[in-house]
């Protein structure tokens, strides 16, 4: 029988390998565009909670960017999605490893087990935020993560976000997640 790690790894290579020939064969890829890894846009303008009142503010030019120039608007909130997901089903498997590790103690596998029943509670608490966030103003797509402490929404819509619209997603947020910063971003599509 195939390991996990066996089994994984060959489905990966197959969504690559799916996701290429799609790309190349795509009509209209248009442009190129970044996905950057902090979660901050250099092109996209910031709301943080810091700035509740929904000052914008720039983001750090600094951030470490990698390039995703194949993949359309459209498909680029899909594409970071199915990177988080892939990141966290392989962050999983390692705290599986520990828990059913014959040489971990108790203390070990109840800590993994806790990381792990996390893992879970943001993955949810994110999906049930988009599904909000969505349907409370139509937007056109909506995408939460969860990192480092903070929340980061990306909001994908026709027209700038007012300033209560900022405030509204960045209280949401705080009822799903508790006291936590938020950052807000805007990233604007042709209508």
């Amino acid at each position: 029988m195939l390991k996990k790690q066996t089994v994984w790894l060959l489905t990966m290579l197959s969504l690559m390998i799916v996701l290429s020939v799609y790309y190349m064969t795509s009509p209209g890829n248009s442009g190129d565009l970044a996905y950057v890894d902090q979660g901050e846009e250099a092109s996209e303008e910031t709301a943080s909670s810091e700035n509740a009142e929904g000052d914008a503010s720039e983001d750090d030019a600094n951030a470490e960017v990698t390039d995703i120039s194949n993949v359309s608007e459209d498909e680029l909130f899909t594409t970071i999605r199915m990177e988080i997901q892939s990141e966290r089903s392989e962050e999983k498997d390692r705290l599986n490893d520990v828990v059913a590790s014959s040489t971990a103690s108790t203390e070990e596998k109840n800590q993994a087990r806790d990381e792990m029943n996390q893992l879970d509670d943001i993955s949810s608490k994110e999906s049930i935020l988009e599904e909000s966030i969505l349907a409370a103003a139509d937007y056109n797509d909506v995408l939460v993560r969860h990192e480092d402490g903070k929340v980061l929404v990306h909001v994908k819509e026709t027209e700038k976000l007012s300033n209560s619209e900022v405030v509204n997603i960045m209280q949401m947020v705080r009822d799903e997640f508790g006291d936590i910063t938020v950052d807000v971003d805007y990233q604007a599509v042709e209508s």
